[in-house]
C-alpha cells in the first residue's frame, strides 16, 4: 500500500520537501551553468558542428543507457544515497576537469570524456530523484510540489545562461566548472539532513540484469504505463522541430541578430515559469491524462501557428503561450507515474520513461534536420503540430475506457 494516502490533509510543505527540492534545484543550477558554458566554449573555440555533435551525444548517450541500471539501483539501495553518490561522482570528475584546465591541459577530448562521466551520473540519479518524491510528499500534495519544483527549474532556466555566459565572458571556464562543484556539494550536505528510509520489498533478491527486465515488463505490461511511454515516445519525435529548427527559421525568416535568438529562448522560459506558478497554485488535476492531452493539443497548435507567423512579434507571443503548457504537461505525466506504480518499480518505470524520452529527440533531429533543407521549416511545424494534436487525442481516446474503472491507481498501489 501506498503510505502516503495516510498523510493527506497534512501541510503542503515540510521540512524535507523545503531540503529536498533546495537542494536539487542547486544541484542543477550548477549542471546547467556547466551545460551553457561548455557548448558555448566549444563553439567559441572550434566553430565546429563536428565538436557541438560529439559534445550533444557523450552528453546525451551514456545517460540513456546508464539510466536502465540506474533505475534498478534505485529501486534496491536507499534513493537518497544514490542521489549523494551520483552528485559527488559527477563534482568529482568536474573538479578533476577545472584542475586539468587550470594547468594548461585544454583538450577537447578531455572535455568530451568528462561530459561522458557526467551523463552517467545523471543517468543514475535521474530516476532516482523521480522515484523519492512519493516517499517524501503526500499523494494529494504531489501535483503542487513537482509545479514549485517546476517553477523553480524555470527561473534557473533564466538565470543559468546569464550565469554561464558571464563566467565564460570574465573569468576562465574552469570557475564555470567549480561553481558546478560547489552546488553539487552544497545539495549533499542540505541532502545528507533528510530522512529516507530503503524501500521495503517483499519480492525475493534476484540478480541486477532479472530485477532489469522485471521493470522493463512491468512497465509494458500495465495498460496505463504503455500508453505514457507510447505517447511521450511520438510527442518528444514530434516537438523536436519546435525545439531544434526554430532557432534556424528565426535566422532564415527574421534575421540573424544575435537578440532574437535570445529572446526565443527567453519567451519559452518566462511561459514556463508562468506555467509552473499556475501549476503549484491551482493544479489539483483530478483526470491527469485528459490534463497531459490537453496540453499535446495545445502544444500541436502552437507549433502549428509558428509556421504561419509571419511577425516575429506574432511569433515571440505564440513561443511564449506554448511554453506555458511545459510545465503543466510534465507535472501531469510524472505525478500521474507516481501514482499508478509500485512504490518499489518506480526507479525502474522512470528509468524507461528517460529513455524513451531522451532517445526520440536525438533520432527525430536526424530526420527533421536535413528535411529543414529540402522544405520549408515552416511546413515541417505544421505538419508535426497536427500529429503532435493527433497523439493528444488519441492519447485522450484510448485511455477513456481505463480510467472509468473505480478507484484503478489506487488498486494498482495496493
Amino acid at each position: 500500500m501506498n503510505t502516503n494516502k495516510k498523510q493527506k490533509g497534512s501541510p503542503l510543505f515540510n521540512k524535507s520537501i523545503i531540503l529536498f527540492l533546495i537542494s536539487q534545484n542547486l544541484s542543477l543550477f550548477g549542471s546547467s551553468v556547466v551545460g551553457f558554458a561548455v557548448i558555448w566554449y566549444i563553439t567559441l573555440e572550434t566553430s565546429s558542428g563536428w565538436w557541438l555533435m560529439l559534445s550533444t551525444i557523450c552528453s546525451v548517450l551514456p545517460q540513456v543507457v546508464i539510466s536502465l541500471w540506474g533505475g534498478v539501483w534505485a529501486d534496491r539501495h536507499n534513493r537518497k544515497y544514490l542521489i549523494m553518490l551520483a552528485d559527488a561522482f559527477i563534482a568529482l570528475a568536474t573538479f578533476g576537469l577545472a584542475i586539468a584546465f587550470w594547468a594548461g591541459f585544454k583538450r577537447m577530448e578531455l572535455l568530451l570524456a568528462v561530459s561522458v562521466v557526467r551523463s552517467i551520473g545523471a543517468g543514475i540519479q535521474a530516476p532516482a530523484v523521480n522515484a523519492i518524491y512519493p516517499q517524501l510528499v503526500p499523494q494529494d500534495r504531489l501535483t503542487r510540489i513537482q509545479g514549485i519544483n517546476q517553477t523553480l527549474s524555470s527561473i534557473l532556466m533564466l538565470l543559468s545562461p546569464a550565469v554561464g555566459g558571464v563566467v565564460l565572458g570574465s573569468m576562465d571556464i574552469s570557475w564555470a566548472f567549480m561553481l558546478d562543484v560547489i552546488t553539487a556539494a552544497l545539495a549533499i550536505v542540505i541532502l545528507s539532513f533528510i530522512k529516507v528510509e530503503k524501500m521495503e520489498r517483499t519480492d525475493e533478491p534476484a540478480s541486477i540484469f532479472t530485477e532489469l527486465k522485471q521493470g522493463i515488463r512491468y512497465t509494458f505490461h500495465h495498460p496505463l504505463l504503455r500508453g505514457i511511454i507510447i505517447c511521450f515516445a511520438c510527442s518528444f519525435f514530434l516537438i523536436t522541430p519546435a525545439a531544434v529548427l526554430t532557432p534556424l527559421m528565426i535566422e532564415r525568416n527574421f534575421g540573424n541578430d544575435v537578440w532574437r535568438l535570445t529572446a526565443n529562448e527567453i519567451v519559452w522560459t518566462v511561459g514556463s515559469l508562468i506555467g509552473g506558478v499556475f501549476v503549484s497554485m491551482h493544479g489539483d488535476f483530478k483526470d491527469k491524462v485528459r490534463t497531459t492531452a490537453v496540453c499535446l493539443v495545445a502544444f500541436g497548435v502552437t507549433f502549428g501557428l509558428l509556421g504561419f507567423a509571419g511577425n516575429f512579434t506574432i511569433y515571440l507571443i505564440i513561443m511564449g503561450t506554448a511554453g506555458f503548457f511545459m510545465p503543466i504537461v510534465a507535472t501531469a505525466h510524472t505525478v500521474f507515474i507516481q501514482e499508478i506504480t509500485q512504490p518499489t518499480m518506480l526507479g525502474r518505470v522512470f528509468s524507461v520513461v528517460q529513455i524513451i524520452t531522451a532517445s526520440a529527440m536525438p533520432i527525430a533531429i536526424l530526420i527533421f534536420g536535413p528535411l529543414a533543407d529540402i522544405v520549408s521549416i515552416e511546413l515541417i511545424l505544421i505538419v508535426t503540430g497536427v500529429l503532435l494534436a493527433l497523439v493528444g487525442v488519441l492519447y485522450q481516446y484510448s485511455n477513456k475506457n481505463k480510467l472509468k474503472q473505480e478507484n484503478f491507481s489506487q488498486d494498482i498501489t495496493e
